[in-house]
């Protein structure tokens, strides 16, 4: 390390900042966002977003899905969107289809609460799972049930609100936009 700065600070005239600098395992390294694993098939190491970035776009996402937020779904899905296209594109050179799959499934279930806590009330919420295609006795039963993220993740609310109707309400999907824009798939 001492005399890799030497050369750039002499040589090439550079200040190099010795708490961000370190001379590490390709596992032990964060550089702009993306950590690396060691890929046993390909026998190399391979770049994926770190961790630190994962919690950081959960974050994000966490606080446009907030339920709390008096906003319109569909304002909350443009947003949503926005988000994903641009942490798509820019970590779109890290291999992560099995954390796109889990971050698409987790953004529809924070969107299914979003949805079932604008409907208020356990007669309207009955009115809307009847109207999505739910039997009413199993609309009437989901709609006084108690706890919005045990509700959301019944099969009733995952039925009246499916995927495909989350994308025709425009939201997108993470694992579809990674595949169309992946550089290393």
């Amino acid at each position: 390390m001492k005399s890799v700065t030497r050369f750039i600070e002499e040589r090439l005239g550079l200040k190099v900042n010795a708490e961000k600098s370190k001379v590490d395992k390709p596992k032990g390294i964060k550089y702009l966002g993306f950590g690396f694993y060691f890929d046993s098939f390909a026998k190399g190491y391979k770049a994926r977003p770190h961790p630190k970035a994962v919690a950081k776009f959960k974050a994000q996402m966490k606080k446009l899905t907030c339920r709390s937020w008096g906003v319109s779904n569909s304002y909350k899905v443009q947003k949503l969107n926005q988000l994903i296209r641009g942490w798509i594109n820019y970590f779109k050179i890290g291999s992560m289809k099995g954390l796109c799959m889990r971050l698409d499934g987790n953004i529809r279930y924070r969107l299914r609460m979003c949805i079932w806590k604008h409907w208020k009330t356990p007669k309207n919420r009955a009115r809307n799972l009847i109207k999505l295609g739910v039997p009413a006795w199993a609309a009437r039963r989901t709609s006084y049930a108690k706890g919005f993220a045990r509700v959301c993740r019944a099969s009733d609310v995952c039925q009246a609100i499916s995927n495909k109707r989350l994308a025709d309400f425009g939201l997108i999907s993470m694992l579809d936009y990674y595949t169309e824009r992946c550089v290393t798939c």
